[in-house]
């Protein structure tokens, strides 16, 4: 295919098409697979983003013409296992995207293909496994069984048989169950008056997340406490399921859909009466903002909950520019190297983070903005796990560079594996701690 100039306008993505019977079609999409890949072969800038494109640029140069098109399109699964859609490629290096006439779109590709494989059942005991966070969390509410799993976490020998019978690695930090989770704890809702100036929705409606809930409900704590600290009104929402994202990692569209089903009717009603919603966690926040939409394009609640939906930093920038946001920061942070998730970046809602901490006095904050390489359960996976380690490492070499107080990352999840790269490592790490965690500290709450 000839070389031909980038787009220049802004990207535009197209709804997914998951519902008609040509997505399912093998045919259709080995096609095409074929289509861009040899697109992305002829260009290699998103070389250095994941294991995908590698693993893709070696089935092509091994061929004898060095055309993506005379791969065997039995290889193609070798390339779709490497992807964890992240959309990076995407939304930040690739040239060809819409409204580009040649149409790429490698994630959303990706995805179909993974969605093939799970309408199927080519789909591993483990995935299912992983990918059912409600289950693992109501059943690791019971505190015996609690006990239990998190014993299992720490031991080398149940670690062992772990990896032997699910395929989860041995030496991938795995999280803790929570003794009590978030939404059993957590003081339900605070009022509070409504102030002049308030451009941002002046409530809040909590989504906690999975992880929140059921692994660290202290990250919940601490945004309840910097909330309250700033007058904002609050409600945890009265019910919630997985917002899905675990599922379509796997391609179990349908089951989306269903958790869709339970989540939306109950978001709406707060985004209809004019509450912020926020999540803790930039997985959670990118499905209902970004991922749900595209899936179902022509539903107005969904589109209601996707406008209504925050970052926390997100709000509390918006805040601080309508003058609302409280200052009176009792405590520097110092050195704090902080990590923008993959999920965070394809928001496209800028540095947020970074900056809200930024205005903590004496706190120097650097940046790193780079895969951790964690994606999910991709990094908990035995055949990905040194993968993942090896994508992180030069995330991993920039956080410690400042030699730094604090580690932090919006994704809690990417937060431990950083930490756990810098213990392999020997590198300077500081502790590790949420950005809501550091933002309360600095509150002195």
């Amino acid at each position: 295919m000839p070389h031909k100039e980038g787009s220049l306008e802004a990207p535009t993505r197209h709804p997914l098409d998951w519902l008609s019977e040509a997505f399912y079609d093998q045919d259709a999409l080995d096609q095409e697979l074929a289509r861009v890949f040899d697109i992305c072969a002829g260009c290699r800038r998103c070389v250095s983003l994941c294991g995908a494109f590698p693993a893709l640029f070696d089935l092509v140069d091994a061929t004898d013409t060095g055309e993506a098109h005379d791969v065997d399109k039995a290889e193609f699964g070798k390339v779709v296992d490497q992807c964890y859609l992240c959309d990076l490629c995407y939304m930040t290096k690739c040239p060809y995207v819409p409204p580009h006439p040649w149409n790429v779109d490698f994630p959303h590709l990706m995805l179909r293909a993974k969605a093939i494989d799970y309408k199927r059942g080519d789909v591993k005991l483990r995935d299912r496994f992983l990918s059912n966070t409600d289950a693992l969390g109501h059943l690791a509410g019971i505190p015996v069984v609690t006990q239990t799993i998190n014993a299992v976490n720490h031991t080398a020998a149940a670690r062992g048989m772990m990896e032997s019978a699910l395929g989860v690695d041995k030496n991938a930090w795995l999280p803790d169950f929570a003794a009590r989770k978030f939404r059993s704890t957590a003081k339900k809702s605070r009022s509070a008056a409504v102030r002049d100036g308030e451009r941002t929705p002046g409530k809040v409606a909590i989504y906690a997340t999975c992880y929140v809930n059921f692994n660290e409900p202290g990250i919940g704590h601490d945004l309840l406490a910097v909330l309250a600290h700033n007058e904002i009104p609050y409600e945890l929402v009265k019910s919630e399921a997985c917002c899905g994202m675990p599922l379509l990692e796997q391609g179990n569209l349908q089951g989306v859909a269903d958790k869709k089903a339970k989540n939306i009717p109950v978001l709406e009603k707060y985004a209809r009466e004019g509450y912020a919603i926020v999540g803790a966690i930039p997985s959670c926040v990118l499905m209902y903002k970004h991922e749900l939409p595209l899936m179902f394009p022509d539903d107005a609640d969904v589109r209601a909950v996707s406008e209504a939906f925050w970052d926390p930093f997100e709000y509390f920038v918006s805040r601080h520019r309508d003058g609302l946001l409280k200052t009176d920061f009792k405590n520097s942070l110092g050195k704090v190297s902080y990590h923008v998730p993959c999920h965070a970046r394809v928001q496209n809602i800028g540095r947020k983070t970074s900056e809200t901490l930024a205005l903590v006095p004496d706190t120097q904050v650097t940046v790193v903005e780079r895969c951790s390489g964690h994606a999910g359960t991709f990094g908990v996976k035995k055949e990905f796990h040194r993968t993942a380690m090896q994508i992180g490492t030069p995330v991993f070499k920039a956080m410690a560079q400042p030699h730094p107080d604090y580690i932090s990352s919006d994704c809690q999840l990417a937060g431990h594996h950083i930490e756990q790269g810098l213990d392999e490592s020997g590198l300077s790490k500081g502790q590790l701690a949420h950005p809501l965690t550091l933002l309360r500290k600095a509150y002195g709450l």
